[in-house]
């Protein structure tokens, strides 16, 4: 069996046909979705200040630290729960902080101790950072890497008194230490009573720390992805992801249309298209409800047993999700039941060549849609897709520009850049030829383009690595 374990016991063999676990599952209740707080440091919010929160009030024990376990030690003293009122009061204090939003950062320091702790929170924000050590009690060693109960917090300097007040009323105000702030020289340094105890660049303490990620990735997935993703992270000047858009995201440009489509009862049709296995309908559907659109859900199976007509719609959008189990060509195999069979190609093929529709591809619908690319007018530069460049499943923050094109869902945005979440095993276009890759770039239907942090448009992994939504005006 699966769940089967056995081992040598002085000479004598034991197994476990399923080992003794327990889970526990809980659930929380969240007030607000919109008060998070991450462990990037902030630079644009003024002056602030770095406080090390820690619960054992200065034990510092090192059992079962990541310390020790470079050493090849286990310790003597694991960190524990010495008082569950100051846990207590701890988890209330931040659920305060957080919702009155005197929260800017934070980070718990169970994993690696205040040295790594601080370190991440710089990586994150891309900053330099000072820290002093002199009014935290210990050795230096097991200072930076106990990884007692606490955390790391950023605060505004004008919040300190009010943030205090909150601290004490929870009886943790003792367990609080003010250790520093952010620098502009970049560089990540600790420092006790003037001493530098521990101080290196930021950028190098990054890239050593992604050295065995790196490692552990050149050998999993493709080595040439995993040296451009690791040397990405040796550019200090890299500006991070932005956004700059040419349009006001605040404007309802479909307000005046919906108002006229629901007095005339003309709101355009969509269908929203699934495969089994497709996942993300509901939420495609939402959206187009949200435009002024009347979705319709539309199942293969429908268009396959004549119960639906493409006809009746302007838009299809063919969703994403894990059509066919999502085995790699699951895209090309949906674009087969459309063209193996006699009517639902007729159908497809008569949507396409009508003026008045658009058609969107998202994921898995992306693949299937450019295999379809013989029934569909103006395709013929389009790519298919394969397995990523990586040779692994991705989902990233990318950048993006939007480019000027015929798109009637793009149409207003030209010029606009901004970071999108893209996920996808099978996004890296594969062009017929030298020819057609041409013809695309040179046809002005290419509707977006991945760029790097500088705007330049770019191949290198990881800021170029999958598919995003194809988009068909015809």
């Amino acid at each position: 069996m699966s769940m089967r374990t056995q081992w040598d016991e002085n000479g004598e063999q034991k197994s476990v046909t399923s080992p003794m676990s327990l889970i526990i599952t809980a659930f929380g209740v969240v007030e607000d979705i919109r008060k998070t707080v991450t462990p990037e440091l902030r630079t644009d919010l003024g002056d602030t200040r770095l406080i090390a929160i820690d619960l054992s009030r200065g034990k510092n024990r090192l059992g079962g630290s990541c310390l020790a376990q470079v050493y090849k030690k286990l310790g003597n003293e694991t960190p524990d729960v010495d008082c569950p009122e100051t846990l207590k009061g701890f988890f209330n204090a931040m659920q305060v902080l957080v919702r009155d939003e005197k929260l800017i950062a934070y980070h718990d320091i169970s994993d690696g101790g205040l040295f790594t702790t601080t370190c991440e929170m710089a990586f994150a924000g891309h900053t330099g950072v000072d820290i002093d050590l002199s009014k935290l009690t210990g050795d230096d060693v097991p200072v930076l890497f106990n990884e007692e109960l606490g955390a790391v917090i950023q605060i505004r300097e004008s919040d300190v008194d009010a943030i205090n007040v909150i601290l004490a009323q929870h009886n943790i105000l003792d367990c609080c230490t003010d250790i520093g702030c952010l620098n502009n020289e970049d560089t990540i340094r600790f420092s006790r009573d003037g001493n530098v105890v521990l101080e290196n660049s930021r950028t190098y303490y990054r890239t050593t720390w992604a050295q065995t990620t790196y490692k552990m990735q050149s050998l999993r997935d493709n080595p040439a992805c995993a040296q451009e993703e690791h040397d990405v992270k040796f550019d200090t000047e890299d500006p991070g992801l932005q956004a700059n858009l040419t349009f006001d995201i605040n404007e309802d440009i479909v307000a005046d249309l919906i108002v006229n489509d629901a007095e005339n009862n003309t709101n355009p049709r969509v269908a929203i298209l699934r495969e089994q296995g497709v996942n993300s309908h509901v939420e495609m559907a939402a959206a187009f409800d949200r435009a002024g659109f009347v979705a319709i859900d539309v199942h293969m199976s429908d268009i396959l047993a004549g119960r639906t007509d493409l006809a009746n719609f302007n838009g299809l959008v063919a969703c994403g999700g894990f059509s066919y189990g999502d085995v790699l060509g699951a895209g090309e195999g949906w674009a087969k039941s459309i063209l193996f069979n006699k009517n639902a190609k007729a159908m497809f093929k008569a949507f396409f060549e009508r003026e008045d529709t658009f058609s969107l591809g998202v994921c898995n619908g992306c693949q299937m849609m450019s295999n379809l690319k013989e029934i569909i007018p103006g395709s013929e530069a389009w790519p298919r897709f394969v397995q990523n460049k990586s040779e692994r499943f991705e989902a990233r923050f990318s950048l993006v520009e939007i480019q000027e094109s015929p798109s009637v869902l793009f149409n207003g945005m030209g010029g606009s850049i901004m970071p999108i979440a893209v996920s996808h095993g099978e996004g890296r276009t594969e062009f017929s030829s030298d020819e057609a890759i041409d013809a695309a770039n040179n046809s002005g239907t290419v509707s977006m383009r991945y760029i790097n942090n500088y705007g330049d448009v770019t191949e290198t992994y990881p800021l170029t690595l999958m598919a995003l939504s194809m988009v068909s005006p015809h």
